[in-house]
């Protein structure tokens, strides 16, 4: 017979003892961090770099589902999208914030699993965990993270510098997110209509992982650094690439032009794409959560971008008035939409 799982109230510790206890592991890996966790506040030196910082915000029936999510996935996808958004600004991630709040329905064995996926991801890319806040919730799980991060004076890159022929990167391969939040709800309503049902998840850990684990492109910055290309524009892709690359040429203003058929697609994405009868170059412009990089260059870095396996050039930039395209590759051109994440819609 199994032993019944420990459970211990947070209550028993208290605000401050749960904090105590929750970071009491807590490394640092940067030589820029001068007072962590344990103050009022943190205190870093950045050496004379800039300095990049973004904050998100995950909550719990709105960006994920606890039937199906991991705790330990949890926290490092808390972490992960928010340092995706310093990619997207050809920054270094180096530090986080963290402030959750929570009700008594978590453990503290529950959150010490959250805490285990933030503190992995931390000690993949090199990131210090340097404060936060806890607090009670009354409404599920709320997850609010700040990335702080660094870039050489004047290398920083927005959505705002696209020029016309200017070639059209991205990161990866798109679509697959998607496809794995599919499989997941798919599972889940099986479940919910019959307990004795088991998730038939088997042969599918690549579409999962991308939904669940994904992963910042802290190479791609760095790989673009080696080669020494700054990209004129760049935004991560969180909302799918018809309106991350709408946001590029509405900044920009200007037009572009994107081939259907450049679209990079997993094999694993395109099989999950004809069982659910989904076309994956619709996953792919309107799914999202696939956190890879998009980002413009001049024409003269082809040569450079072109011999990296993890880019693929899928378009150009044109004027404004030719508007914003997707050719098909039998040549019809049609209209980007955005049709993505809408966390008002």
């Amino acid at each position: 017979m199994m032993e019944e799982q420990f459970r211990t109230e947070i209550a028993s510790l208290g605000e401050f003892g749960l904090i105590d206890h929750l970071t009491k592991n807590n490394e640092t890996f940067q030589a820029s961090t001068i007072e962590s966790i344990g103050d009022d506040a943190a205190v870093i030196d950045q050496f004379g770099r800039q300095t990049v910082i973004t904050t998100d915000m995950l909550v719990e029936g709105v960006h994920f589902d606890l039937m199906y999510t991991p705790l330990k996935h949890l926290g490092y996808k808390a972490v992960a999208v928010n340092l995706s958004d310093i990619c997207a600004m050809n920054a270094t991630p180096t530090h986080i914030t963290l402030s959750i709040g929570i009700s008594n329905r978590f453990s503290v064995e529950a959150l010490e699993e959250f805490y285990d996926g933030v503190y992995a991801a931390c000690s993949k890319y090199s990131v210090d965990l340097i404060g936060g806040d806890t607090t009670t919730s009354h409404k599920g799980f709320i997850i609010s993270v700040t990335a702080i991060g660094e870039v050489a004076p004047g290398k920083f890159v927005t959505r705002r510098g696209a020029q016309v022929n200017d070639l059209i990167c991205v990161s990866g391969d798109l679509g697959a997110a998607y496809l794995g939040l599919q499989l997941l709800e798919r599972e889940k309503q099986v479940y919910l209509e019959d307990k004795n049902m088991q998730p038939d998840l088997k042969d599918h850990d690549y579409i999962l992982g991308r939904i669940l684990k994904p992963e910042p492109r802290v190479d791609i910055v760095e790989w673009l650094a080696e080669k020494e290309i700054v990209p004129t524009a760049m935004i991560d892709i969180s909302d799918g690439l018809s309106s991350e690359l709408l946001h590029i040429c509405t900044k920009s203003g200007v037009g572009c032009v994107l081939y259907e058929d450049k679209i990079p697609v997993s094999d694993e994405a395109k099989a999950m794409g004809m069982q659910f009868n989904i076309p994956t170059t619709t996953c792919a412009l309107s799914g999202g959560e696939d956190y890879e990089l998009l980002f413009t260059v001049a024409q003269a870095d082809y040569e450079k971008v072109a011999k990296n396996g993890n880019i693929t050039v899928i378009g150009y930039i044109t004027a404004l008035d030719e508007g914003a395209n997707m050719l098909t590759p039998s040549g019809k051109k049609h209209a980007l939409v955005a049709q993505g994440w809408n966390a008002f819609g």
